[in-house]
Protein backbone atom coordinates (compact mmCIF):
# COMPACT_ATOMS: atom_id res chain seq x y z
CA UNK A 1 0.00 0.00 0.00
CA UNK A 2 1.40 2.89 -0.97
CA UNK A 3 0.99 6.33 0.88
CA UNK A 4 2.75 8.92 -1.58
CA UNK A 5 0.22 11.72 -2.50
CA UNK A 6 -1.66 11.45 0.48
CA UNK A 7 -1.39 13.97 3.38
CA UNK A 8 -1.63 11.77 6.56
CA UNK A 9 -2.25 15.00 8.48
CA UNK A 10 -5.70 15.18 7.04
CA UNK A 11 -6.21 12.07 9.01
CA UNK A 12 -6.17 14.10 12.56
CA UNK A 13 -7.56 17.15 10.50
CA UNK A 14 -10.93 15.47 9.57
CA UNK A 15 -11.40 13.32 13.23
CA UNK A 16 -11.29 17.06 14.57
CA UNK A 17 -13.83 18.55 12.52
CA UNK A 18 -15.94 15.37 12.99
CA UNK A 19 -15.31 16.05 16.80
CA UNK A 20 -16.32 19.89 16.41
CA UNK A 21 -19.06 20.01 14.11
CA UNK A 22 -20.90 17.03 13.85
CA UNK A 23 -20.26 15.77 17.76
CA UNK A 24 -20.61 19.01 19.33
CA UNK A 25 -17.81 17.73 21.96
CA UNK A 26 -15.45 19.82 24.12
CA UNK A 27 -11.98 19.64 23.03
CA UNK A 28 -10.21 20.77 26.26
CA UNK A 29 -13.19 20.72 28.80
CA UNK A 30 -10.86 18.72 31.57
CA UNK A 31 -14.32 17.01 32.88
CA UNK A 32 -16.42 16.01 29.51
CA UNK A 33 -13.65 15.37 27.13
CA UNK A 34 -11.00 13.38 28.95
CA UNK A 35 -10.43 10.11 26.89
CA UNK A 36 -7.92 8.65 29.52
CA UNK A 37 -6.03 9.35 32.26
CA UNK A 38 -2.40 9.08 32.92
CA UNK A 39 -1.09 8.30 36.23
CA UNK A 40 1.18 11.52 37.46
CA UNK A 41 4.00 11.74 40.42
CA UNK A 42 3.28 13.96 43.17
CA UNK A 43 6.90 14.31 44.29
CA UNK A 44 10.11 13.68 42.50
CA UNK A 45 11.33 11.92 45.37
CA UNK A 46 11.79 7.60 46.36
CA UNK A 47 9.58 5.79 46.55
CA UNK A 48 7.15 6.74 43.67
CA UNK A 49 3.57 7.00 44.07
CA UNK A 50 1.06 7.58 41.27
CA UNK A 51 -1.52 9.51 43.83
CA UNK A 52 -2.12 11.85 41.32
CA UNK A 53 -3.76 11.55 37.13
CA UNK A 54 -3.57 13.82 34.33
CA UNK A 55 -6.90 13.85 31.70
CA UNK A 56 -6.06 13.59 29.05
CA UNK A 57 -8.49 15.28 26.39
CA UNK A 58 -9.55 14.71 22.72
CA UNK A 59 -7.67 17.55 21.72
CA UNK A 60 -4.60 16.33 23.61
CA UNK A 61 -5.24 12.89 22.01
CA UNK A 62 -5.69 14.32 18.04
CA UNK A 63 -2.27 16.13 18.49
CA UNK A 64 -0.91 14.04 19.82
CA UNK A 65 -1.72 11.35 16.72
CA UNK A 66 -1.09 14.75 14.58
CA UNK A 67 2.62 14.48 15.93
CA UNK A 68 2.99 10.54 15.25
CA UNK A 69 1.71 11.22 11.59
CA UNK A 70 3.87 14.24 10.89
CA UNK A 71 6.68 11.65 11.60
CA UNK A 72 5.34 9.38 9.12
CA UNK A 73 5.91 12.37 6.30
CA UNK A 74 8.86 12.89 7.26
CA UNK A 75 10.15 9.29 6.91
CA UNK A 76 8.24 9.75 3.27
CA UNK A 77 10.16 12.59 2.47
CA UNK A 78 13.06 11.38 3.10
CA UNK A 79 12.87 8.05 1.48
CA UNK A 80 14.76 8.09 -1.62
CA UNK A 81 12.63 9.15 -4.70
CA UNK A 82 11.16 11.17 -1.48
CA UNK A 83 8.23 13.07 -1.91
CA UNK A 84 6.57 14.59 -5.60
CA UNK A 85 5.51 18.15 -6.73
CA UNK A 86 2.04 16.61 -5.58
CA UNK A 87 3.12 15.71 -2.66
CA UNK A 88 3.78 19.13 -1.68
CA UNK A 89 1.15 20.46 -2.99
CA UNK A 90 -1.26 18.43 -1.05
CA UNK A 91 0.65 19.15 1.91
CA UNK A 92 0.24 23.23 1.21
CA UNK A 93 -3.42 23.22 0.49
CA UNK A 94 -4.10 20.79 3.73
CA UNK A 95 -2.03 24.01 5.71
CA UNK A 96 -3.61 26.24 3.82
CA UNK A 97 -6.86 25.03 4.90
CA UNK A 98 -5.91 24.30 8.54
CA UNK A 99 -5.01 28.22 8.57
CA UNK A 100 -8.06 29.00 6.91
CA UNK A 101 -10.46 27.49 9.27
CA UNK A 102 -8.95 29.00 12.09
CA UNK A 103 -8.87 32.01 11.33
CA UNK A 104 -12.54 32.58 9.51
CA UNK A 105 -14.81 29.90 11.49
CA UNK A 106 -15.15 30.93 15.29
CA UNK A 107 -16.39 27.82 16.44
CA UNK A 108 -13.38 25.85 15.73
CA UNK A 109 -11.09 28.36 16.64
CA UNK A 110 -9.24 26.02 19.23
CA UNK A 111 -5.10 25.35 20.76
CA UNK A 112 -5.68 21.82 19.11
CA UNK A 113 -6.49 23.11 15.64
CA UNK A 114 -3.91 25.83 16.19
CA UNK A 115 -1.25 22.83 16.97
CA UNK A 116 -2.31 21.25 13.53
CA UNK A 117 -2.11 23.68 11.65
CA UNK A 118 1.92 24.41 12.95
CA UNK A 119 1.68 20.51 11.94
CA UNK A 120 1.21 21.12 8.76
CA UNK A 121 3.37 24.08 8.37
CA UNK A 122 6.18 22.25 9.80
CA UNK A 123 5.22 19.26 7.39
CA UNK A 124 5.35 21.55 4.11
CA UNK A 125 8.53 23.02 5.22
CA UNK A 126 10.19 19.92 6.32
CA UNK A 127 9.11 18.56 2.63
CA UNK A 128 10.59 21.87 0.65
CA UNK A 129 13.52 21.78 2.53
CA UNK A 130 14.29 17.92 2.13
CA UNK A 131 13.24 18.45 -1.52
CA UNK A 132 15.96 20.92 -2.16
CA UNK A 133 18.77 19.14 -0.04
CA UNK A 134 18.57 15.71 -1.21
CA UNK A 135 19.50 16.27 -4.97
CA UNK A 136 22.85 17.73 -3.74
CA UNK A 137 23.67 15.08 -1.10
CA UNK A 138 23.39 12.50 -4.41
CA UNK A 139 25.26 14.41 -6.49
CA UNK A 140 27.81 14.72 -3.73
CA UNK A 141 27.83 10.90 -3.55
CA UNK A 142 28.28 10.28 -6.67
CA UNK A 143 31.13 12.48 -7.05
CA UNK A 144 33.05 11.00 -4.02
CA UNK A 145 32.48 7.66 -5.21
CA UNK A 146 35.72 5.95 -5.96
CA UNK A 147 36.34 4.90 -10.08
CA UNK A 148 35.20 1.41 -10.78
CA UNK A 149 37.96 -1.13 -10.58
CA UNK A 150 39.17 -1.57 -14.59
CA UNK A 151 40.06 -5.35 -15.68
CA UNK A 152 43.90 -5.93 -16.70
CA UNK A 153 44.42 -7.03 -20.16
CA UNK A 154 44.93 -10.73 -19.56
CA UNK A 155 49.00 -11.07 -20.74
CA UNK A 156 50.95 -13.00 -18.28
Amino acid sequence: MSLIAFPLLLIPFAFFNIVVFLLNMPLSDEEKSAVFELPLVSEPTLPLFFDHSMPVTIGDFIVAVGILLLYVEVLKAVRPGGKGFIDHLLSLILFIAMAGELVFVPRAASPTLFLLAVLGFVDFITGLSVHMVQPKAVFERAQRAPPPLQEESGHS
